[in-house]
């Protein structure tokens, strides 16, 4: 399968898979990933234009409550009825986006280079998302307070990207957490990724998971989706709508470290020779 390929410093020229890194490892390749970089610097850059033009201490904190609830609903929204559509693939100009944002992280979950967002399409996402609500907020104390505290939103909603982007990365991470909390989300995401992918669509919640009825114990569906892999991306959809397969060089079916990728050369040689 080909992934999207993106411009990267020396480190990331080679491949790195979540399961056979340490979490040593994850914490290098995580603060040396361009986007994460990015998204730091954009929360420090919007920390900046809020101390330029400030908003009142009440509009400031409801904007970052606000952004706070308002992100894993959107994440979740997103993450259910966009990441996981079957109608991006159809769409010629839209199947290279789809492929790069979702499709890439479920043909290999563990791939840490496609488990990262685009910028392209995630900053945009981000600012859309929180900053209207923050600018909205601050609009009762007038215009400087809602330019602040939407910056205010703005920096808690990159600030969580950065959290979310970690937490997802070590529940693909050969690695038992201690924390109850963050096993239990691992258990649950695996199960996303591994068993049936049209429920725990969550990444540090399952809060609307449970509010809209696709939060799932394993044992309550006993039988494997055929398409976790794919997201309904079949050899047979590849055949009607063939985009996204000509930018993958074919359709790969089946668990990723066990199945023979379009170019015929075993999953587990190639990623061998890529290991870090």
């Amino acid at each position: 399968m080909k992934i999207a390929q993106t411009l990267r410093p020396s480190f990331w020229r080679r491949e790195h898979h979540l399961d056979r890194m340490s979490f040593r490892e994850l914490v290098a390749a995580y603060f040396q990933y361009p986007a994460i970089i990015a998204y730091l610097a954009l929360a420090l850059a919007a920390a900046a234009a809020f101390a330029w033009r400030p908003a009142p201490l009440a509009p400031t904190l409801a904007a970052i409550a606000a952004a706070s609830f308002v992100y894993p609903l959107f994440w979740y929204l997103i993450h259910r009825f966009v990441l996981h559509s079957r109608w991006m693939f159809k769409v010629p100009l839209l199947a290279r986006t789809w492929k790069r944002i979702h499709y890439d992280h479920h043909q290999d979950p563990n791939h840490l280079e496609v488990l990262f967002g685009a910028l392209p399409t995630t900053l945009p996402t981000i600012a859309l998302g929180v900053f209207p609500v923050g600018y909205g907020i601050g609009l009762a104390w007038g215009g400087d307070a809602a330019f602040g505290a939407g910056m205010a939103a703005l920096a808690t909603g990159l600030v969580t990207t950065c959290a979310y982007e970690f937490v997802h990365c070590v529940q693909h991470l050969a690695y038992k957490p201690k924390s109850r909390w963050l096993a239990e989300m691992k258990k649950r995401h695996m199960a996303h990724h591994f068993h049936d992918e049209s429920g725990n669509f969550g990444i540090m919640s399952f809060v609307w998971d449970r509010a809209f009825g696709t939060y799932y114990d394993r044992a309550e569906r006993p039988a494997k989706s055929p398409t976790v892999f794919n997201l309904g991306y079949t050899p047979e959809a590849a055949r009607r709508w063939p985009w996204v397969a000509r930018l993958s060089g074919g359709v790969a079916t089946g668990h990723p470290r066990r199945r023979e990728p379009a170019g015929g050369e075993p999953a587990g040689a190639r990623s061998a020779s890529a290991r870090p």
